[in-house]
């Protein structure tokens, strides 16, 4: 944790850890939100168990995207995979390892679907490497 001020500061402190962790796991700006769905989200999800200890984030990250493909759950990959790739937790080789085991253990379908992301993902974030590159 950093000396300087921030932006949830203001919030209690399980909302906050919940917040700036949900800020580093999914690698975009979040911002408060009300009622009770909201609430387990950010104080008990991210404030508790994304903190507990036993498992990296990698690990955590790995467990995710297994039971997101393996529930075909496409849309929620698509803001996991790229995560893991801009956190550093995961990298091409390995988010493409994940397709292969997915396609094996959960099928070829949810893994097509999976690969489908991965390869969107790690598209996007070459191009984005080039253009800070030129």
């Amino acid at each position: 944790m950093t000396d300087r001020p921030g932006k949830f500061d203001h919030l209690p402190e399980t909302r906050r850890r919940g917040l700036e962790k949900m800020e580093q796991v999914y690698g975009f700006e979040m911002s408060d939100g009300e009622g009770d769905f909201f609430r387990y989200t950010a104080d008990h999800l991210f404030g508790d168990v994304w903190q507990r200890p036993g498992l990296s984030d990698r690990d955590r990250r790995l467990l995710l995207i297994g039971l997101l493909a393996g529930k075909g759950y496409a849309d929620v990959l698509g803001i996991q995979v790229p995560a893991a790739l801009a956190n550093g937790e995961l990298d091409d080789a390995a988010l493409r390892e994940v397709v292969i085991m997915v396609c094996h253990y959960a099928g070829w379908p949810d893994g097509a679907k999976l690969n489908a992301v991965v390869e969107d993902a790690i598209g996007k974030a070459e191009r984005a490497r080039d253009q800070a590159g030129n």
